[in-house]
């Protein structure tokens, strides 16, 4: 037999399990995304949401609410009948009344090994923190942000050089394959769970704009997680002089490499900047407005001569 589930996500990253559960035969009866939000060249359209477009693809009933204060908002999700809820980077905090909706609870995936990096921003957080494994979780989700029982975990390494774009895509393949196995151990009665540990806690704060900016002083270990955990978004930056006026560039992927010299400094013609300690390769850049450049196509346009200082 078929669970009948309701699906919650918003993101590109919880299309996959939406189509994976559709495609293992069980019955979406659901989905809940957030609202169409304004977008478009000029902001001025209202743009549906990856989840809510996918959903539309199937078939299937979308629902927007803005949050589930409303007592009719409950009632309307209580009386889908359903077995399960499953979600995947919805956006909304769930109300215990929610929680306790369907006949069998509500699951999360999660894209970190909990509990190490509860909250909202997990993959981005464990590249910054220079994490060399991380994973996907199927959860029981409580009240608590991230806290209730695992039941499923899929670990996935992260490479010296993965950027958050990279490790984002082969996070979500995993956590859609992690999410249809839990659901059908579930629907057989097998899928056990497992208390988080009380140790090793860490909360994966939403990105700050104000902490996007590259600091050289820094170790290059330290730079080098900055840019490949906010690249290709919201991207690490620093400024360059550009026709007598300061611009900002944002870097998308880089490389440690040998040298030193004052923080800051352009060490060679192929974009080597000293750091606080060691040195980082710019490998892949974007001027704002343009389109993302390898490092010989960006210093072709724009000349960066050694020894110039950027910050």
């Amino acid at each position: 037999m078929a669970l009948r589930i309701i699906f919650m996500g918003t993101p590109d990253f919880s299309v996959p399990t939406l189509r994976a559960l559709a495609g293992a035969g069980h019955e979406i009866v659901a989905v809940y995304t957030q609202p169409p939000r304004p977008g478009g060249r000029r902001g001025l359209d209202l743009q549906k949401s990856p989840v809510h477009q996918a959903a539309e693809a199937l078939g299937i009933d979308v629902l927007t609410p803005l949050n589930f204060k409303a007592e009719e908002d409950r009632d309307r999700f209580r009386a889908f009948g359903a077995d399960v809820a499953v979600v995947v980077a919805y956006g909304l905090l769930l109300p215990q009344a929610v929680l306790d909706a369907t006949r069998l609870g509500a699951y999360n995936g999660h894209a970190s090994l909990l509990p190490r990096w509860r909250g909202a921003a997990p993959i981005q957080r464990a590249i910054m923190a220079g994490d060399t494994e991380t994973g996907m979780m199927v959860m029981k989700m409580e009240k608590g942000l991230d806290t209730g029982p695992v039941a499923l975990t899929r670990r996935v390494a992260i490479a010296p050089d993965m950027t958050a774009g990279e490790l984002h895509d082969r996070l979500m393949l995993e956590g859609a394959a992690a999410m249809v196995e839990a659901m059908a151990r579930l629907e057989a009665g097998n899928l056990p769970l497992t208390p988080q540990s009380e140790a090793g806690v860490l909360y994966a704060a939403k990105i700050d704009k104000a902490e996007t900016r590259i600091d050289f002083a820094k170790p290059a270990t330290e730079v080098h997680n900055h840019i490949r955990g906010l690249a290709p978004f919201p991207g690490a930056w620093f400024e360059l002089e550009i026709g007598g006026k300061p611009e900002r560039i944002k870097v998308l992927s880089s490389q440690l490499c040998g040298g030193s010299g004052e923080r800051g400094q352009v060490l060679d013609d192929a974009l080597a900047i000293a750091c606080g300690e060691g040195a980082v390769r710019l490998t892949r850049l974007q001027k704002a407005g343009g389109k993302p450049l390898e490092a010989a196509d960006f210093l072709r346009g724009t000349p960066v001569a050694p020894g110039a200082i950027i910050s």
